[in-house]
C-alpha cells in the first residue's frame, strides 16, 4: 500500500456511505472528524460494538432500508418514507404490506426481469458479432 493511499481521507458523511449507516446515529467523534482509509478499513475488518449495532438495529440510511424492503430509494419516496427507519420499523412494513409497497416491490421486480433481459440480448448480439 502506498503511502499516499494510507493517508488519504474521507469525510464522515462518505465513511458512513461506505459503512452502510445512518451518519446522524454514528457518535460525535465520527461524525466531527476524518475518516482515513487505513481507519475504514479497520473498521470494516472489525467493526466497534456501536457499528455492529447500528448496522443491527438502525436507523439506517434510505438505501439500506431500500434494499431491505426490495424496492428503489425513488419508491421509498412515492410510499412517503423520507426519514431512516430502524430494523423494526422495517419489519413492521413488512408485515403490514401496505399497497404501496406491494406496488413498489412488484415494480422493482418487473426492472430486475427487464434488465436481465436486456443483459441477455446484449450476450447474444456480441456471440453473433
Amino acid at each position: 500500500m502506498s503511502s499516499q493511499q494510507s493517508t488519504q481521507t474521507m469525510k464522515p458523511a462518505t465513511a458512513a456511505k461506505k459503512l452502510g449507516v445512518y451518519l446522524p446515529a454514528t457518535p460525535a467523534e465520527f461524525q466531527e472528524g476524518v475518516v482515513t482509509r487505513a481507519e475504514l478499513n479497520e473498521l470494516q475488518a472489525n467493526p466497534p460494538e456501536w457499528l455492529r449495532e447500528l448496522r443491527h438495529t438502525g436507523p439506517h440510511p434510505r438505501p439500506v432500508v431500500a434494499a431491505k424492503l426490495g424496492v428503489s430509494i425513488s419508491g421509498l419516496t412515492r410510499g412517503g418514507v423520507t426519514e431512516a427507519l430502524t430494523t423494526d420499523q422495517i419489519e413492521a412494513l413488512k408485515e403490514e404490506r401496505p399497497e404501496w409497497l406491494e406496488k413498489e416491490r412488484a415494480t422493482q421486480a418487473e426492472v430486475r426481469k427487464e434488465s436481465v433481459r436486456i443483459k441477455n440480448m446484449k450476450k447474444e448480439k456480441e456471440k453473433d458479432a
